[in-house]
């Protein structure tokens, strides 16, 4: 039994280095924890990513990330196994990326751009884009 729970908190830490590399990455992003789970700022203060593993009880390894209107429902009714609505954050649109299914870590990388892209200011926008 203890095997399988160091396995399982290796495939959070696994799944938690990966995607702090990848919202690390983009410009001027930050990581503190907020309501307990690591989350990524643009420039210290809006949100875009928080990193979620079992939130309440919900069973759930996975991602909450700021999406463009349409998105989140569009993902929901098409790959439901995939993606959700998360707590707090999905009536607003955000979108609910599962990570203890079969992981696609560059769509991940481009959900989490994605995401950045709703909350940055243009001019961050850009330097994303020019890179």
């Amino acid at each position: 039994m203890l095997e399988g729970m160091a396995s399982q908190g290796d495939e959070v830490s696994d799944a938690l280095e990966q995607v702090r590399g990848i919202c690390l990455a983009l410009p001027e992003v930050t990581e503190r924890p907020s309501h307990g789970a690591p989350t990524f700022f643009v420039r210290d203060k809006k949100t875009f990513v928080m990193f979620h593993d079992d939130h309440h009880g919900d069973g759930i390894l996975g991602l909450w990330c700021a999406a463009a209107p349409g998105v989140q429902e569009e993902l929901v009714r098409t790959e439901p196994e995939r993606f959700y609505r998360p707590a707090y954050v999905g009536h607003r649109g955000w979108i609910g990326v599962r990570l203890d299914v079969e992981v696609d870590w560059e769509e991940v990388a481009a959900i989490c751009a994605d995401a950045y892209r709703c909350v940055a200011p243009k001019t961050l926008v850009a330097r994303l884009d020019e890179g």
